[in-house]
């Protein structure tokens, strides 16, 4: 497959960066030691209308496709992973409703979420539960036209300033996907700081207590909850995440690139020696590695591909593998001067060992990947079986 960007998908990565260089990469270091993103850089990504990335035109969004939204991805990623979580999770709201919700709710939410009026959060993770995410302890009720909520979530990004909560509770034994707006009586958030990477993602715990929304916020049907709108939600998010690991990997090349220019070692710049030679040729072919799966996945989607869900796990699951080398890489080039605030490095490894959690962890990718092997395997060998029968 030969991968060609459009003139209008040229245009479109053009403005995305230049939209990072001006608004995002100045507050980068600033907003992660603060622990915050400020409201006004929010706006400004509403502003530019992408929040609205994937939402339906008719519906106030500007339907991006798949290579498009992700060279967005890749540009938001280069300078700030907190912001890429925004966008994630975000748009993570916006395809599940898009996908599942019902018409009265696309009319509602999507217009809202895609002007930046309603930001959106993705309320999954538990205390008690991570990958195994059909577990979750979370329960719903449904009285009659209400729906009750208990429990608890944790690790959720932007739940400090969200207004709308995709959250996943067991509703009689069925996992279910409810929408629950942040004012709704017996909800409650709480920040959680001291983060070792996506400081700025202002994340939160959820409790809800007795939490009560109107039925019609079920999002799909009870039992569709993790198989269903989970599934659509995780992997547009698996999606995001390699094309941000993508634009992060770049990021480290290219200070990299800018640092052994600068500093001798031994009487001549850096880039002279041979073992840092090495080091910069590995990760530039990471990163041409990753851009080819990030196009191939992207292409499949727009092409509506059946195997577009397995070959974006396969490109999350290889970028931020790729990301955390590249950026561990470029800690070490920068020496001592790596550890400190003084240069970006040292935000970038920590922002790349995030990568390899979020969104189905790295070992959750491997066991989703040799199963779809196997599978592929046993499906060749039935196949070959059947030919051979047939030439006999």
């Amino acid at each position: 497959m030969q991968i060609e960007l459009s003139a209008k998908q040229i245009q479109a990565r053009d403005d995305f960066r230049a939209f990072v260089r001006r608004e995002i990469a100045p507050q980068a270091e600033q907003n992660d030691r603060a622990e915050r993103t400020p409201p006004e850089l929010i706006r400004k990504m509403a502003a530019a209308r992408y929040l609205g990335a994937v939402v339906p035109r008719d519906l106030g969004g500007q339907e991006m496709d798949a290579i498009t939204f992700g060279l967005l991805c890749e540009a938001i990623g280069y300078s700030s992973a907190s912001l890429l979580s925004l966008l994630t999770v975000h748009t993570m709201v916006c395809h599940a409703i898009l996908k599942w919700g019902s018409a009265a709710q696309r009319m509602h939410w999507l217009p809202r979420l895609a002007a930046g009026e309603v930001i959106g959060a993705f309320a999954l993770t538990e205390p008690n539960v991570g990958s195994d995410a059909k577990g979750v302890e979370s329960s719903a009720v449904i009285r009659d036209d209400a729906a009750i909520l208990n429990g608890e979530k944790t690790w959720i990004s932007f739940a400090q300033v969200a207004d709308l909560f995709l959250i996943f509770a067991q509703c009689e034994g069925n996992p279910s996907a409810f929408l629950v707006e942040r004012t709704s009586a017996g909800f409650a958030t709480e920040p959680i700081s001291g983060l070792l990477g996506f400081r700025a993602a202002m994340l939160a715990k959820v409790r809800m207590t007795d939490c009560q929304v109107s039925a019609a916020n079920l999002v799909g049907r009870a039992g569709f909850g993790f198989s269903h709108v989970a599934g659509t939600a995780l992997d547009h998010g698996r999606y995001c995440v390699a094309w941000g690991c993508l634009g992060l990997g770049q990021a480290c090349l290219d200070a990299c690139l800018h640092y052994t220019s600068e500093r001798k070692q031994f009487g001549s710049l850096l880039k002279g020696h041979q073992l840092i030679q090495r080091m910069i040729a590995d990760m530039i072919t990471q990163i041409k590695a990753t851009r080819l799966l990030c196009y191939h996945a992207g292409y499949l989607r727009d092409q509506g591909n059946p195997s577009l869900i397995m070959e974006t796990s396969v490109a999350k699951y290889f970028a931020s593998k790729m990301v955390g080398t590249v950026a561990d890489d470029a800690v070490q080039i920068h020496g001592a001067n790596g550890c400190g605030s003084e240069y970006p490095v040292q935000r970038y490894l920590r922002d790349a060992k995030i990568m390899e959690i979020i969104e189905g962890s790295t070992q959750m990718q491997q066991v989703i990947i040799a199963k779809s092997g196997y599978q592929h395997f046993a499906l060749a060998r039935r196949e070959a079986r059947s030919r051979r029968a047939h030439e006999e």
